[in-house]
């Protein structure tokens, strides 16, 4: 069964750090582009990062760039959030997902993903 799981997330003082990871099981990450997503209560989601199967693409929202950082491991089979000067407004459930693309260089947050985790609660709060 293709499945994603994302852990990592918690609750956090402003200015703090977070780094979320996205497991994969059932499938080899390594042919897929991954999406970084949030959704706030009350929100609509909205994409957050995205990064290329080779690597070699990452996007950011306007929103966090400098601020998160996207990074991948195919060998073991994971992705990670690394989410630093974390503000109240970050506060969301974080989902990763997973694109195929033969394009092994691009991502794009904005066109229809595969397969979804279940999220990851991001609380940023004093």
């Amino acid at each position: 069964q293709l499945q994603l799981v994302e852990s990592g997330g918690g609750l956090v003082q402003p200015g703090g750090s977070l780094r979320l990871s996205c497991a994969a099981s059932g499938f080899t990450l390594d042919n897929y582009a991954i999406g970084w997503f949030r959704q706030a209560p009350g929100k609509e989601r909205e994409g957050v990062s995205c990064i290329s199967s080779s690597g070699a693409g990452t996007a950011y929202a306007d929103s966090v760039s400098g601020r998160f950082t996207v990074s991948r491991d195919n060998a073991e089979n994971m992705v990670y959030l690394q989410l630093n000067s974390l503000k109240p407004e970050d506060t969301a459930i974080y989902y990763c997902a997973a694109q195929r693309r033969i394009n092994r260089a691009l991502c794009d947050m904005n066109t229809a993903y595969n397969y979804w985790g279940q999220g990851t609660q991001v609380t940023v709060s004093s």
